[in-house]
């Protein structure tokens, strides 16, 4: 391992380590001397990477988000043809990755932004960047169902996507509270029933861009 292979392992262990520990004690109980020890790495280490606790924060989401991204972009459900079933299909993702410790499935955005709101805006900020984006990211097989399923929806995509992170970050909170994920896995499913009713398939899809019909495909994440 070259000096720059390196100076990158030692970012990714102190960055891995920040978000295993900042979900489990939270933001302001965290120390870097904690982060430090679970990195496995020293004090100089770190200030070589961060300025500070909130600088890891900072980088943090960043790291968290993009690390989201790529485990939802490559989900089994994005292969499904009909944008209905790839939405449907995230929740059942998202239930199915309920494994594990709390740490291991709650998120560091909804963890972070809960303590810092009023007293770290740079932190809130980096945290409603990433949910915002993971939103949009949902919003746009909302919007190809929305087209499809419901044309005459009095809601919007961008709204319906927003209100899936609003039960998911919920959702967290109970499984917090009642530790373990049994209770964040019951709203999932009431997610999924509710978007079912404001998307449903009953309805012909719309004709396409060439006046031709969508085709749809059988479903592979019915219940």
């Amino acid at each position: 391992m070259n000096a720059i292979e390196s100076r990158h392992d030692s970012k990714a262990r102190l960055l891995d380590a920040a978000l295993r520990i900042i979900r489990s004690k939270g933001y302001s109980a965290t120390r870097i001397e904690d982060v430090c020890e679970a990195a496995g790495l020293t004090k100089g280490s770190f200030f070589h990477h961060f300025k500070g606790k909130e600088d890891l924060a900072l980088a943090a989401a960043g790291y968290f988000g993009a690390m989201a991204e790529a485990t939802f972009r490559a989900a089994p459900y994005q292969s499904a043809a009909d944008p209905l079933d790839r939405l449907l299909g995230y929740v059942d993702f998202r239930i199915a990755i309920l494994q594990g410790s709390l740490p291991d499935f709650t998120c560091l955005l909804g963890t972070m932004v809960q303590e810092t709101y009023d007293t770290h805006p740079a932190i809130r900020a980096a945290c409603e960047a990433q949910i915002s984006a993971h939103a949009a990211m949902v919003a746009q097989d909302i919007a190809e169902a929305q087209r499809l399923y419901a044309p005459d929806a009095p809601w919007t995509a961008e709204g319906l996507a927003l209100y899936t992170q609003a039960v998911l970050q919920g959702a967290f909170v109970l499984a917090k509270a009642r530790q373990g994920p049994q209770i964040a896995a019951e709203c999932l499913e009431h997610l999924r029933r509710y978007l079912e009713t404001q998307l449903p398939r009953a309805r012909e899809p719309q004709p396409g861009p060439a006046g031709r019909k969508t085709p749809r495909t059988p479903s592979s994440t019915t219940r």
